[in-house]
């Protein structure tokens, strides 16, 4: 073991020697002391320059500025502290922590100043206005779960519409689905911790059958301080949540694909048809 020992840490002859006798029978040379000192001042000024460059690094983040790599190099006059290992010493983001206000957070409502706790936004002082949000998914069956249920026409007038019904064990899947998503777009405040409880006017949801796909559309209402995007989001989800639930006793190749907001209006950004403005 002592021979691994001395091989790690390349104990020098007079290292060695001072372990078998004291100091006032063996004393070390003043040169052996000298390298000492200047080895502890070289650490000592190389681990200060690593910590103001951290700090100048953690502050540029702050600011919002892009954090490039800086190698620092110090001429210490030891051989310790070469190029090649203050390579492996690069700056991770992930491994700092903030302790001091970052007003970079600012844009970020759901996080307190310092940016390292979340926080529910206080809308006390916003306009109460009409807000109105859509959101779309789609769930794909594979041709199993099409020849298993019976689908039927639900509006006989217009083929075209896309308004049909899947028949299963359970009942009827769409019109199951439906239900499911208005009552998860009710719950979404209980589903999403930051989520403000909303007063919900109007919640729709619509589900069309193109092909092998379920199209899933998911409407909420509400005149209020803050938008409905989360609980369109949500009801849509649920909807094909159920539809999954309703059809994986015949196959789980079922997919859920692209649930996306479509639609947002009432506050101050706009979204139509996937793209985002600001008013």
């Amino acid at each position: 073991m002592n021979t691994n020992r001395e091989a790690i840490y390349a104990f020098t002859k007079e290292e060695k020697a001072a372990w078998g006798s004291s100091i006032t029978d063996n004393p070390l040379s003043s040169e052996y002391l000298d390298a000492i000192n200047k080895a502890r001042e070289a650490k000592a000024m190389y681990e200060a320059s690593m910590q103001k460059d951290l700090e100048e690094k953690v502050a540029a983040m702050a600011r919002g500025e892009e954090v490039g790599r800086q190698d620092s190099s110090i001429d210490s006059g030891s051989s310790s502290y070469e190029e090649s290992e203050n390579d492996s010493l690069d700056f991770d983001p992930n491994d700092v922590m903030y302790d001091k206000p970052n007003n970079n957070h600012s844009y970020f409502t759901h996080l307190n100043p310092k940016g390292d706790e979340a926080t529910m936004v206080d809308v006390g002082a916003k306009e109460i206005t009409r807000r109105i949000a859509v959101a779309r998914t789609t769930v794909v069956f594979p041709p199993e779960v099409m020849e298993a249920f019976e689908v039927t026409l639900v509006d006989s007038t217009s083929p075209a519409s896309g308004k049909h019904e899947m028949i299963g064990t359970k009942g009827p899947i769409f019109a199951t689905a439906k239900l499911a998503g208005i009552m998860g777009a009710k719950r979404t405040s209980d589903l999403i911790p930051l989520c403000h409880p909303l007063p919900l006017e109007k919640v729709r949801v619509d589900i069309r059958l193109e092909g092998n796909k379920a199209l899933i559309e998911c409407e909420c209402c509400v005149t209020h301080k803050t938008g409905v995007e989360m609980e369109a989001m949500a009801g849509a989800s649920i909807a094909a949540l159920t539809i999954y639930d309703m059809v994986k006793a015949v196959s789980h190749k079922v997919q859920i694909e692209r649930t996306e907001l479509v639609t947002k209006m009432g506050g101050k950004r706009r979204v139509q048809d996937g793209t985002e403005t600001k008013m």
